[in-house]
């Protein structure tokens, strides 16, 4: 796997929607920054918690959705920050690389767990992907199934789906 050293943050354009072309992939210049986003999503309040994101437009079944970006961290100093946080938007990408999304401007760091969840995160080369498990509509939040997460059980899931396991 080759090693990860930085992940660049994106630039969120003006306006709501945080992708200039929702839906559609851009071409690639060499040199450029890609949006983080594939499809037009916004920040809101969450009935899950906190911050949440939400689909600005429709995302079919088994597209991407975009990438977590972030800055490259060590996983010992991943750990480190995790601790005590609340919140918490850092990815372990693999046995010694984590991806810490707290200064990203990227919706995607808004992801909030779900047990019933809608989009599915996949770590691919070192980056942090989220793909659509089924038609999503407009409006509707994205939710991920995290895992094993920072929190180590120690945190109540707030899904409210009826298959929760009752912690993160």
């Amino acid at each position: 796997m080759p090693r990860l050293t930085s992940i660049p943050l994106a630039p969120a354009p003006a306006g709501n929607a945080v992708n200039a072309e929702p839906g559609q992939p851009s071409a690639r210049v060499k040199g450029q920054v890609l949006p983080a986003e594939r499809f037009a999503l916004r920040v809101g309040p969450s009935p899950i918690d906190g911050l949440g994101v939400f689909a600005a437009e429709a995302i079919p079944a088994k597209r991407k959705i975009g990438e977590l970006r972030g800055e490259a961290i060590s996983v010992r100093e991943a750990r480190k920050r995790a601790k005590g946080r609340e919140r918490i938007h850092i990815v372990e990408v693999s046995e010694t690389r984590a991806v810490d999304a707290t200064e990203s401007k990227d919706a995607l760091r808004h992801i909030n767990h779900s047990c019933a969840a809608n989009a599915k995160l996949r770590i691919n080369q070192g980056r942090v992907e989220f793909y659509a498990l089924r038609d999503i509509e407009p409006g509707e939040e994205l939710s991920c199934d995290y895992g094993e997460s920072h929190h180590e059980g120690r945190l109540s899931c707030r899904c409210g789906a009826a298959n929760c396991v009752g912690r993160l």
